[in-house]
């Protein structure tokens, strides 16, 4: 029987290689749990390698390929689809993103970055990078707007973000970009593209004030959680903890402006802004 071909990580994403390793465990007789035993790791996360929603390491890639006599094939391929546009500990849910059928996020400084602009994007990475060639910032710019196709499809992903009032306080770049940002996302809302809602200041304390959180969930596979802080993110599959952030993520929605009153408070910070006045 012949073997599995190499994958051109340009045209395939992790759900091809999922594919090949659900057929290579298959052929082998082997169950997810017998594959994940060796491994150390669950027949669930065994079954979420296969359904795309999560990356295959190289480190497991090599030991799959001596469990399942596929001549380094995973590693191979692992090698190639590991050469990403996003910076490491974002790639991986990047990745999912792509694939999920729901993406929940609360926002709690910046416009997230499926709802970002180019002016938006280009403003944010320059003063975050001020000594970068052009070509650097460009090069995050379109990786950044690359991600926000997924909105084209008019039915899937569902997107409900919550925006904490100070995404929209905050001036990134000058106040006709935050006004051209802002009232983007006002067009995706009243499309019916994207639930969005806003956290106003008045809402006090709550559990998400340190730090952001998006939650994903995919037809085929359990639902993953994605935490960021300063260069840093982590992917989150155990159900008890993504069960408690999808709890955080329902409490911050009760205690959000309505969408109707989020759309108004949105429409009239951008008119201040492009008014050039501080909101």
């Amino acid at each position: 029987m012949p073997g599995p071909k190499d994958l051109d990580p340009s045209s395939s994403p992790r759900a091809m290689i999922g594919a090949e390793l659900r057929y290579a465990r298959e052929n082998a007789g082997l169950s997810q749990a017998e594959l994940g035993e060796p491994l150390f790791v669950s027949g669930s996360f065994i079954g979420q390698l296969e359904a795309g929603t999560r990356r295959l390491h190289l480190e497991y890639a090599v030991q799959i390929d001596e469990i399942l006599n596929t001549k380094g094939f995973f590693e191979r391929n692992c090698r190639a689809l590991a050469r990403s546009k996003y910076p490491d500990h974002f790639a991986e849910a990047a990745e999912a993103e792509a694939v999920a059928s729901a993406i929940r996020e609360y926002a709690p400084t910046l416009i997230p970055g499926l709802l970002q602009t180019r002016a938006y994007a280009q403003a944010m990475f320059r003063r975050g990078r001020p000594t970068a060639k052009e070509e650097v910032i460009e090069e995050l710019v379109a990786a950044r707007l690359e991600r926000a196709h997924l909105l084209d499809d008019p039915t899937s992903p569902l997107l409900w973000t919550v925006l904490d009032e100070a995404v929209l306080r905050r001036m990134v770049g000058a106040g006709p970009i935050m006004a051209e940002a802002l009232c983007h996302i006002a067009t995706l809302a009243r499309e019916h593209r994207v639930i969005v809602q806003v956290l106003p200041f008045t809402a006090g304390a709550h559990m998400a004030m340190e730090g952001s959180l998006k939650l994903m969930t995919f037809d085929a596979a359990p639902p993953l959680a994605y935490l960021q802080g300063l260069g840093t993110g982590r992917l989150e599959d155990d159900s008890a903890t993504v069960a408690h952030h999808d709890l955080t993520f329902h409490l911050l929605a009760a205690d959000a402006l309505s969408p109707q009153e989020s759309l108004a408070l949105i429409d009239s910070v951008a008119e201040d802004y492009a008014h050039e006045e501080q909101p």
